[in-house]
């Protein structure tokens, strides 16, 4: 990933995790990382434990920012959530996965899916 990339992602990173307080989310963990990848957020939303995944785009050219999630990603998301539960000891929870997209372009758009597989 550029430089350039790196720090978009990173803006909208930081936009959704706002936006996930703004909605009453407790933050748990951001970029989580492992042998098989990394986790953008983890959240608690009431008993729920949420997995969130952030795309953030510049433009609509190749989609919406969250239609970038293909199969593979959806699988190594859910291998890294079982990961994350591990680690923190973390049994019998209810668990949730949501995707946050990103759009910046002249203004800031925040597209939230949740329960998005």
């Amino acid at each position: 990933m550029t430089n350039h990339n790196q720090l978009v992602g990173g803006f909208g990173e930081r936009v959704a995790c706002r936006y996930l307080v703004s909605q009453g989310l407790v933050l748990l963990d951001r970029n989580w990382r492992s042998r098989a990848g990394e986790l953008d957020v983890v959240a608690r939303d009431g008993d729920d434990v949420v997995f969130v995944e952030v795309k953030t785009r510049r433009s609509t050219r190749y989609g919406q920012p969250i239609e970038a999630l293909v199969p593979a990603k959806v699988r190594r998301l859910r291998t890294l959530a079982r990961m994350w539960l591990a680690a923190n000891d973390i049994r019998g929870e209810q668990v949730r996965f949501d995707v946050v997209g990103v759009l910046v372009s002249r203004s800031v758009a925040v597209q939230h899916v949740r329960g998005a597989f």
